[in-house]
């Protein structure tokens, strides 16, 4: 491959050092604004992977990070979270650059919310409780959380810094090395991360970095390595359905975060403008490339009408244009592959007996905010994620009537519904078959909370102890404390 001195480049980091593959191997990454390629990156074979591996492995088992107390992991962690903060620009334009993200977001929220995940981690891992058991007999039971070695952590492209950071910053916290494999994509603001994290003190081989894409290249590698004690991944269903065959064969625990359809439910009793402004930021941040994006939406009919034109005006009124530019609401989407595949679901809108109210097909890469209505409940639009500004609305009458809406999918990571009853939010709450359900609000998080969903939307739980759960052996010891 061609080697252009003049654009950045973006290499592996192993074992302490930014490195090019073994071979010399780079791909471009594309900036999806002007479609062309702004930088390079070093594309890595199995063997940089294994290498990788390897060199997660010495610093696990011979160095001194999982030796360290949580006091002094936790002092560098806070540290690297405040060398994120202060180069937010430098991180937020690669996010934006690699995959179209406003920068408004991008600067504005996910460099904040990254940091935010490094220093929750550090302090959660020093302040959680362990158990103490006693017991009859003259014994006394104890738990002890452990590191369970070498992670490997694949990110996806939507969220890039965040969603790394999510991964990453547990598993260090709890004294585990880690190989992160970013989305093709999204690589630049990996490689920056790793930068800093060895600024910050974290001792070489601690976190790695490599780059490529996935079946065939560094991810399949990374997920069939026989020497990686956990795989967390964020991403596509059927591409975590072949990772958990993976690692089942090799008996190594994942945490798989999925794709979402999430169900958005408006009743007549809700607050309207709170409503409109919750539910477009549901479907239409980060031009509808969120796996927790509201793109069902069901609205109770006495109100159907005037939220609909309320929403549908709303849609029309977003920014839509250069990444770049401060004002900008929604950009292009992620890359030329993923736009062919959301075009595909937009040019069968009217074949599936849809009306578009607004939107549609932009110049490039973009997609204007679309609202779609009147198409039936069976069609690919309500069934499947198209993971764009793409959202389908229907009425309902019931209570009853909307939570079997809601639930009549195969994916189960979130929902919202909007309802000024406090007794229907917690009875619907409880009734809907998903991981998180926000009630008159959308993408609040804490950060102590189970992170995940049910059915296509994944296995297991993120976030709080259900990280160190994950990311920890949990051993009991059991003591005899009466000799007699």
């Amino acid at each position: 491959m061609r080697v252009d001195h003049d654009m950045e480049f973006y290499g592996h980091v192993i074992d302490g050092e930014e490195v090019e593959s073994h071979d010399g191997a780079r791909f471009d990454d594309v900036d999806p604004w002007t479609q062309k390629p702004w930088s390079e990156v070093a594309l890595a074979s199995k063997r940089d992977v294994d290498k990788a591996v390897a060199s997660a492995r010495r610093a696990f088992d011979d160095g001194p990070w999982p030796r360290m107390g949580y006091t002094e992991r936790g002092r560098i962690l806070h540290r690297l979270a405040e060398l994120v903060e202060q180069n937010k620009r430098e991180l937020g334009l690669a996010d934006t650059r690699d995959m179209g993200k406003p920068v408004a977001q991008s600067i504005g929220n996910d460099v904040g919310r990254s940091a935010l995940n490094i220093g929750f981690f550090a302090d959660h891992a020093r302040l959680a409780a362990a158990d103490a058991l006693p017991m009859d007999s003259g014994h006394h039971a104890y738990t002890r959380y452990g590191p369970a070695g070498v992670v490997a952590a694949i990110a996806p492209w939507n969220f890039p810094l965040m969603l790394e950071t999510w991964k990453v910053a547990p598993a260090l916290a709890w004294g585990n090395t880690v190989v992160l494999k970013p989305a093709e994509d999204s690589p630049a603001s990996a490689t920056l991360l790793a930068r800093l994290a060895l600024e910050a003190g974290v001792p070489p081989g601690v976190l790695n970095v490599v780059h490529g894409y996935g079946p065939g290249s560094a991810g399949q590698a990374l997920t069939e390595s026989t020497a990686i004690d956990r795989i967390t991944f964020t991403g596509a269903s059927s591409t975590g359905r072949d990772i958990a065959e993976i690692a089942g064969a090799n008996l190594v625990p994942v945490s798989l975060e999925l794709g979402g359809k999430g169900a958005n439910l408006v009743f007549a009793d809700a607050d309207l403008d709170k409503a409109v402004e919750w539910s477009i930021k549901a479907i239409f941040t980060n031009a509808g490339q969120v796996c927790l994006a509201g793109s069902r939406l069901y609205v109770q009919r006495d109100v159907y009408d005037e939220f609909l034109d309320r929403f549908t005006a709303a849609a029309e009124a977003m920014v839509v244009g250069d990444p770049s530019e401060p004002g900008t609401q929604l950009g292009p989407l992620a890359s030329e592959a993923h736009f062919a595949k959301v075009r595909r679901y937009m040019e069968t809108i009217e074949a599936e007996g849809g009306r578009i109210r607004t939107g549609g097909l932009g110049g490039g890469w973009v997609v204007h905010p679309t609202v779609i209505t009147d198409m039936a409940q069976d069609a690919p639009h309500w069934r499947e994620e198209i993971f764009g500004p793409v959202v389908v609305v229907a009425p309902f009458d019931s209570e009853a009537e909307a939570v079997a809406m809601a639930n009549d999918t195969e994916y189960g990571l979130n929902a919202m519904v909007f309802t000024e009853n406090l007794s229907r939010a917690h009875r619907v709450s409880a009734a809907l078959r998903a991981g998180t359900v926000w009630v008159n609000c959308f993408f609040i998080r804490d950060l102590r909370a189970p992170f995940g969903g049910v059915g296509a939307s994944g296995v297991g739980r993120e976030g709080g102890d259900f990280s160190r759960d994950f990311f920890t052996e949990p051993k009991a010891v059991v003591m005899q404390i009466d000799q007699a």
